[in-house]
């Protein structure tokens, strides 16, 4: 049950507090849907990474937030009709250091979404800036707009 403590915490902190102990207490400790045990591998949270996708007339592009990954952390895979991006986050612990917290999301991941049209795999261009994944990919020419001209008889 909420109580009020009386220490001169926020109520609003008091809450989140109780939540948290609610969390730990059903599923355990550790909980972060960021951490391995709740990888989106495991469909218990939303995909990860988080991606955008739209195209112009020659290109579909996808983006995705991976702060603190590099590109040798990563894989992009065009397969079909399907966009598959890949990749781990090491966890922080190191032998050497003692750490307080360690509250970044660690482990694998792998996200596959369907794609609108068809594009040219052999084309396909990935690169990572400032922590954003940016794939353009060709569409195949079937998927490319055409002018059409129209003629007066």
């Amino acid at each position: 049950m909420f109580t009020r403590t009386g220490n001169g915490a926020h109520p609003i902190s008091r809450l989140r507090e109780e939540m948290d102990n609610l969390f730990d207490n059903f599923l355990g400790e550790g909980w972060n849907p960021l951490s391995a045990a709740w990888s989106p591998l495991s469909g218990l949270v939303r995909g990860y990474p988080p991606l955008n996708v739209w195209e112009d007339d020659q290109n579909l592009y996808a983006e995705a937030e991976l702060p603190g990954l590099s590109m040798e952390g990563l894989e992009v895979f065009v397969v079909g009709n399907e966009l598959t991006v890949k990749g781990e986050r090491k966890g922080c612990q190191k032998e050497s250091e003692t750490y307080h917290r360690c509250e970044r999301g660690v482990g694998s991941f792998q996200r596959t979404i369907p794609l609108p049209m068809p594009i040219n795999a052999d084309q396909v261009e990935a690169s990572l800036h400032d922590g954003v994944l940016t794939i353009t990919m060709p569409k195949a020419e079937a998927a490319k707009p055409r002018k059409i001209e129209v003629k007066a008889k």
